[in-house]
């Protein structure tokens, strides 16, 4: 008895130094950052909170529905071969014009104003803990190397899930980035791998920053936010509004569909370009990730002129066909009238000129 007990006792004080020490779960707002959070209408001195209820039923019914799903063989769930990029060289000079490059998934490069501004740059190999097991990016590489990532103006991190705040991705970054702009309560993801704390800026909802000509101001989403078990809404999640003297674009992050985006429209359109996640959903998230049409509806409650879908195509994080997605969320483009943008995985779109990228890539592949 007392062996067992002994063994029942290392193995949770093991679990629990596991917990605290992984580096890839990172530092969670310690009490004292957490006061300075209480003048925040959103935390209620434990946890942040969305504006209106956000509930998935995680019982036993939802967990035995997603089980079936996991072990069932539901076809075409990741591509079966490499998908088509376009290399992507980095420019001595950011663009004197507007120009978005997206990588995959959320991850995108905005050159605004002669600055760079790395949005959710997730460029690991797997949006998970354990990198050895979790789900694989579909293409092995970006489409430029890492070791030729140069200096970065801004660092814009949306909320600190792995398929959005990577760890490896961080280390490569903190001493090429001048600055990193967050949510509140990510910074101490960023301090915990080495950020220096004079580089961070940490913003609550309807928070505005000006760095360099540029407004940056975080915006109500509907998500949630954690990278362990229990750190569950310990740190903020945002959307972007990110804007210069002629330009105004509009970062999504993870949302489920809610009256914010209408509510932002208001406040800060119409937007000359919006990027809007339309992969990963399902019905049974619907509360944290919007459907396709739910997406278009979104640009359209923002005021949006053009449209490019993000959230899709590097990972498998749901249980939909790869292209189900952006064949559900350009169609309904189509019916609404709404501009859409397809660019190739390391294809630029300049923001504000009439010919951008349309090509249905994914259909060869």
């Amino acid at each position: 008895m007392k062996k067992t007990l002994l063994g029942v006792a290392t193995f949770a004080m093991a679990s629990t130094l596991f917990l605290k020490y992984y580096p890839m779960f990172g530092k969670a707002p310690n009490s004292k950052k957490k006061l300075s959070y209480r003048s925040s209408p959103i935390f209620d001195n434990k946890k942040f909170n969305n504006l209106y209820p956000t509930i998935i039923k995680s019982d036993a019914k939802f967990l035995a529905s997603v089980m079936k799903d996991y072990i069932r063989n539901i076809p075409n769930l990741a591509p079966t071969k490499p998908l088509p990029t376009q290399p992507f060289h980095w420019r001595v000079q950011p663009s004197t014009e507007t120009k978005v490059t997206w990588f995959g998934h959320s991850t995108v490069l905005l050159e605004l104003n002669e600055k760079t501004i790395f949005i959710d740059p997730m460029l690991g190999r797997s949006p998970s803990p354990f990198p050895q097991i979790g789900g694989k990016r579909y293409n092995p590489g970006l489409p430029f190397e890492l070791s030729t990532v140069p200096t970065i103006d801004i660092v814009l991190y949306s909320h600190d899930h792995y398929d959005h705040l990577d760890y490896d991705s961080v280390k490569l970054l903190k001493n090429k980035a001048s600055l990193f702009i967050v949510p509140l309560g990510v910074g101490s993801r960023l301090e915990g791998w080495g950020v220096p704390a004079d580089k961070i800026k940490e913003l609550d909802w309807w928070d505005t920053l000006k760095v360099s000509g540029i407004q940056f101001t975080s915006t109500p989403a509907r998500h949630f936010s954690g990278r362990s078990l229990f750190d569950h809404n310990s740190t903020l999640w945002s959307s972007w509004v990110i804007q210069d003297e002629e330009t105004k674009i509009f970062f999504n992050g993870d949302s489920g569909y809610g009256p914010h985006f209408k509510e932002i429209g208001e406040k800060y359109g119409p937007f000359d370009f919006t990027m809007m996640e339309c992969g990963q959903y399902d019905e049974r998230w619907a509360p944290i990730h919007m459907m396709p049409e739910e997406t278009v509806q979104a640009h359209l409650d923002l005021r949006g002129q053009l449209l490019m879908p993000i959230h899709w195509s590097a990972f498998t994080l749901a249980f939909n066909e790869w292209t189900d997605s952006i064949e559900r969320v350009t169609e309904a483009a189509k019916e609404y009238g709404v501009a859409i943008t397809t660019p190739k995985i390391g294809q630029s779109v300049t923001v504000g000129v009439e010919v951008y990228p349309t090509e249905q890539w994914w259909k060869t592949v």
